[in-house]
């Protein structure tokens, strides 16, 4: 069966529980988010392809430890296909607003910081973050760049050391920021106090 095929989530099928559409639909958009293809993350995550298919189109609840597969596979914390606990929010505009509460975190803890999405995972032409880098923090010593788009920021509190293409700018609290996403940065703090920042990236890449 061609991959094309069992891509489309379109078609008869049988009815899904809820959990299980809404488990497959996020390992889709995170899967298209990537850039990815069906037998890429297959491959990694050492499933069949019809397998990861069936997953995605919520006919099938993969186990725990192919939940756990699929997600290392694709860089995505598992707790990102639930619902976080808290107020507010429903199913009529989970689609459009992200609940406070119910924001993707993603803790890098070895590199001293913690994003958290604070855009919808099916949005992919634009990805906005609040990034807390703790003293000492940073993206690393290698720079890095990204094959299209744009980024742009600002910094809420703290003081941000953002180098683009080999110069080094000081970004302090209220200062704001904008580069192609083609130039080569890294970022790091050196106060003694949290950096926290409204990092804006087009298109997304987490």
């Amino acid at each position: 069966m061609p991959e094309d095929h069992l891509d489309r989530p379109d078609g008869p099928r049988p009815r899904a529980s809820q959990d299980a559409a809404r488990i497959g639909r996020r390992l889709r958009d995170r899967r298209k988010l990537r850039g990815l293809s069906l037998r890429d993350v297959a491959g990694r995550a050492g499933i069949s392809l019809g397998q990861l298919s069936q997953i995605e189109r919520g006919l099938s609840v993969p186990s725990l430890d192919a939940m756990i597969a699929i997600c290392a596979g694709m860089d995505m914390p598992v707790s990102w296909l639930f619902d976080n606990a808290g107020p507010g929010g429903g199913a009529d505009d989970e689609e459009m607003v992200v609940r406070r509460a119910k924001r993707r975190i993603l803790d890098l803890g070895a590199k001293g910081m913690v994003k958290e999405m604070l855009t919808p995972d099916h949005v992919r032409d634009v990805q906005m973050m609040r990034i807390v880098i703790r003293p000492g923090g940073s993206t690393g010593e290698t720079a890095y760049a990204h094959a299209e788009g744009a980024k742009c920021g600002t910094v809420l509190s703290g003081m941000l050391s953002l180098e683009i293409d080999g110069r080094v700018h000081l970004v302090r609290s209220g200062d704001s920021f904008a580069f192609p996403a083609t130039a080569m940065i890294r970022f790091w703090n050196d106060a003694s106090e949290d950096a926290e920042v409204i990092w804006v990236g087009s298109p997304a890449f987490y």
